[in-house]
């Protein structure tokens, strides 16, 4: 948060944080800002110590907010490959296999509600808070004995039920990129189980999984109107 009061720019708070984080933070801002998506996708890649992250996550979330694909796809990929959206399920949910489902779905949510970061609270903090209202429900769904859809739950069940009942979506799959484009069509569309997926891909469950909640995360903020 700036000095009065108000929501930190990403400048501010890459101006506020440890010299490696902020150098980080401005290379990831200065290709996000020209357009150029490779050496923003190369300068995302080169990740600085845990503790040096924030502002540069940060960023790509205000860069996401504003409605930046690329900055999108980056910070789906980075809360997911850091596991973030995990351990703020963890900490309300001990079950692994539940604590799998509500990660693929604190991931979409979290795309689908991208306009709504201000910056201020921290992004992790802001995740974190999505990711224990998702955890909530599904508990909430548990207590009521609702039954859950085969692998998927919440915000996921919503987006998958999309993709597979509505043209116009799955117009919108295509539109992916690659890696994930054929993740989503085998699961979504053709309604294969994450295993039967796996092994029509050559890949091992958790990698489609991961494929699969990513880019329902990008459809989600398709979906949502936020990308420009």
């Amino acid at each position: 948060m700036a000095e009065d009061g108000r929501p930190a720019t990403p400048q501010e708070a890459a101006q506020a944080a440890p010299t490696v984080d902020r150098r980080w933070a401005q290379r990831l801002a200065a290709a996000l800002d020209a357009g150029d998506a490779p050496t923003a996708r190369r300068v995302a890649g080169d990740l600085p110590d845990r503790d040096a992250r924030a502002s540069g996550l940060d960023v790509l979330a205000h860069r996401a907010a504003a409605g930046s694909r690329i900055a999108l796809e980056l910070l789906a990929e980075l809360v997911d490959e850091l596991k973030l959206a995990r351990a703020g399920v963890r900490q309300v949910l001990v079950d692994e296999s539940a604590v799998d489902d509500v990660t693929q779905d604190t991931l979409v949510s979290m795309a689908a509600s991208i306009r709504s970061f201000t910056g201020q609270a921290g992004f992790v903090t802001w995740l974190f808070t999505i990711a224990h209202h998702r955890a909530v429900d599904h508990l909430r769904r548990q207590r009521s004995t609702e039954p859950l859809a085969d692998d998927d739950v919440g915000e996921a069940v919503r987006i998958s039920t999309l993709i597979s009942t509505r043209e116009a979506v799955q117009q919108l799959v295509r539109r992916l990129p690659d890696r994930y484009y054929r993740a989503v069509e085998l699961r979504d569309i053709e309604r294969l189980s994450y295993t039967d997926a796996a092994l029509r891909l050559g890949l091992n469950v958790n990698t489609v999984k991961s494929h699969v909640a990513r880019g329902r995360a990008l459809l989600a903020s398709m979906l949502d109107g936020t990308e420009h």
